[in-house]
């Protein structure tokens, strides 16, 4: 086993892999950008490095620096996590010319199995099956796109999938319904593989509406042992990314679990693969036995816990060990299921608005109660951390073990709800209204479910007396020490007056009216409250983050931040209100609509010209932010009075992009 290992990644990430070699006895080595110096994995390491300034490009993704950071910091291994440089032959092969240990497969696998084209070639040569299409049959040549065209219109086959033949994650994958979307989609797809990966290349394939993404975890060593770790089901995808995974599947029998992993044994010995690696499949919806090749992670994936979870095996761990040159401890007889795990990815990103990324200071942060026992967090963030827009949007992952499916649904839903993350806007509550739809829980899903849902996934509104129990929180004294004659409330000597204010927040529109309930004329109810908010009103009382309704009593989870307060209520989102003057200069969104940049980020393509007649809907400008590629367009037919960005320029949140005059009057954004 190794003495120092170095992580070359950030996040949830580096901690989870800091977390084994801790558990080794191993030292690890940390690496971090400008934006990362006091970032939690870097914190908890035992030796740090700096690798450059914070866009990923200039640090992450730098193989020299890696390597470097390696040098000096005395490691003798380089474990790459997931995502960055994990599947990048070029780190593998820079590691062992520097004399240091990759953590990962050979290079040869990696370069083999990364590229979707040549990885079907294999699959198909080692008897996997392999889905129709062009792009996977000849050699690493770029397919053109009237080739694409062509096979689309004679032996293809509507809808179709283009996939970037370079990387993963979703990034140059489009669904094709029609030959005349064709051409659009195909330039789009190029273009986030070339933004994601360096390389535009792409392949066509049908595509297989209603269908399963299962994937089998793979371990192999250098002695030409190599077992499955039984599968994961990952079909509850967003625009192909993955949000909740579960092993094991729940259409996946003991029959067809050998069928699979010996499948993906066949793919990895006939590659050359050593250490974790994972073969992802697509299946029918409703026929789960007819399955296809899909692609090959040579890397551990993000859902890993889960296989973790059931199998009682540390994968981290079986990578060091094999890394190292260990055989394999056990064979495939010897690997058991034992109940069943569901993982939840929580992410920094506004699902009320199109899942826009979200970025800013975590001002509370704290994990489920049952942390640590049925429920697993594998978390990047703690209180005070800044998120912002440079990485990776995941924040934290929730995992949960039960001794069967439906028991472990309800741990992972109870497990998001006890997790508090605020500042940043989260998919928590998001997530849990999914795991309440009855095709989740009786698994009837598919990789297009979550779409076909669309809106009727939503969490709960909120209680329509929160923005008056707001304001009585934001008026009452922060202590118990505190002076009662310093309270804001509306308390005169001739009695209780009737406080009026713009409050800003969920479901806060307009003016709340909040009044001290009366016993008698003389004297009031303790913490009892009458309330208006536009055409809804009542009465409340509130003791602490106790605040009772009708008789029926509930417990609220309360966060003061500054003027404002947090308040967090059953399975709602958490809502954050404040005095309208401070929350509004806050806020800095731009409205829905509007031509102003919705996060900051990179232009990629400017769309508009100053003098061009524009319609409702049209996309003006197309931005890069946490990965995503992100649309803005017109709200409305006028002309562009002037264009005020160029492609390559860094914007900000909120600043103007484009200006519209129209209808005599101009409109900029």
């Amino acid at each position: 086993m190794f003495s120092r290992v170095l992580i070359a990644n950030r996040g949830e990430i580096a901690r989870r892999v800091e977390r084994t070699l801790r558990r080794l006895g191993v030292e690890s080595v940390a690496v971090y950008s400008d934006a990362d110096a006091g970032a939690p994995h870097v914190r908890e390491a035992d030796h740090a490095v700096h690798i450059g300034p914070t866009a990923a490009a200039e640090s992450y993704l730098r193989v020299e620096r890696i390597v470097e950071a390696a040098r000096r910091s005395g490691a003798e291994a380089v474990h790459p996590g997931y995502g960055f440089l994990s599947e990048s032959p070029a780190l593998a092969r820079a590691c062992a010319e520097a004399g240091l240990v990759f953590v990962g497969p050979p290079p040869e696998a990696i370069e083999l199995l990364g590229d979707k084209a040549a990885a079907k070639r294999t699959a198909a040569a080692a008897g996997v099956p392999v889905l129709p299409g062009i792009g996977g049959e000849g050699g690493g040549d770029r397919l053109g796109d009237e080739e694409i065209v062509a096979w689309a219109a004679g032996d293809g086959e509507l809808p179709l999938m283009l996939k970037a033949a370079a990387g993963g994650g979703g990034k140059g994958m489009r669904v094709v319904e029609s030959l005349e979307a064709l051409p659009a989609a195909i330039e789009a797809a190029r273009r986030e593989a070339q933004a994601a990966f360096g390389d535009d290349r792409l392949l066509a394939e049908r595509y297989v509406p209603r269908s399963r993404h299962i994937e089998v975890q793979v371990l192999a060593d250098a002695h030409g042992n190599a077992v499955h770790l039984g599968e994961r089901e990952c079909s509850l995808q967003r625009r192909h990314q993955k949000v909740i995974e579960e092993s094991p599947s729940p259409v996946v029998g003991p029959e067809l679990r050998q069928r699979m992993g010996e499948a993906a044994v066949a793919l990895a010995q006939a590659s050359g693969y050593v250490n974790a690696g994972t073969v992802e499949l697509i299946a029918e919806r409703d026929d789960p036995g007819s399955f296809y090749f899909l692609e090959v992670n040579t890397r551990l994936q993000v859902e890993h816990p889960v296989t973790e979870l059931v199998t009682g095996l540390d994968l981290v761990e079986q990578q060091l060990r094999v890394a190292a040159g260990e055989p394999l401890g056990f064979a495939q007889a010897d690997v058991e299921l034992r109940g069943h795990a569901v993982e939840a990815r929580v992410y920094a990103e506004d699902p009320a608005n199109g899942f826009l990324p979200s970025a800013g200071k975590v001002v509370a942060y704290r994990e489920p109660r049952d942390a640590g026992g049925p429920i697993r967090v594998d978390s990047g963030v703690e209180e005070g951390v800044e998120v912002g827009t440079d990485y990776d949007p995941l924040l934290t992952k929730v995992i949960a073990h039960a001794p069967d499916r439906a028991e472990a649904l309800a741990r992972l839903e109870r497990g998001l709800r006890d997790l508090v993350i605020l500042g940043p806007t989260t998919n928590s509550a998001y997530l849990r209204a999914l795991l309440s739809r009855p095709e989740v829980r009786e698994g009837a899903i598919d990789t297009g479910l979550i779409e076909r849902l669309g809106d009727a996934i939503a969490p709960p509104p909120h209680a329509p007396e929160l923005p008056a129990v707001a304001l009585a929180l934001l008026l009452s004294p922060r202590s118990p020490a505190a002076d009662p004659w310093d309270a804001t409330d509306a308390w005169r000597p001739t009695g209780p007056g009737t406080i009026r204010v713009a409050l800003a927040g969920p479901a806060a529109e307009g003016v709340v009216e909040l009044c001290a309930a009366m016993r008698n004329e003389a004297q009031p109810h303790p913490g009892e409250w009458l309330w208006k908010v536009g055409e809804d009103e009542g009465s409340f009382a509130l003791a602490g983050d106790l605040v009772t309704v009708d008789g029926i009593s509930r417990r609220l989870g309360v966060y003061c931040e500054g003027d404002a307060v947090w308040i967090l209520d059953g399975a709602a989102e958490p809502a954050r209100f404040a005095f309208a003057a401070e929350a509004g200069a806050a806020a800095g969104a731009a409205p829905r609509g509007s031509l102003e940049a919705p996060m900051p980020g990179t232009v990629i393509d400017v769309r508009a010209a100053a003098g061009a007649a524009v319609e409702e809907g049209e996309v003006l400008v197309l931005l890069e932010s946490m990965k995503m590629e992100l649309s803005v367009q017109s709200p409305r037919d006028g002309l562009v009075a002037e264009v005020l960005v160029a492609k390559g320029e860094q914007v900000e949140r909120g600043q103007a992009l484009v200006a519209l005059d129209g209808d005599g009057e101009g409109e900029t954004a």
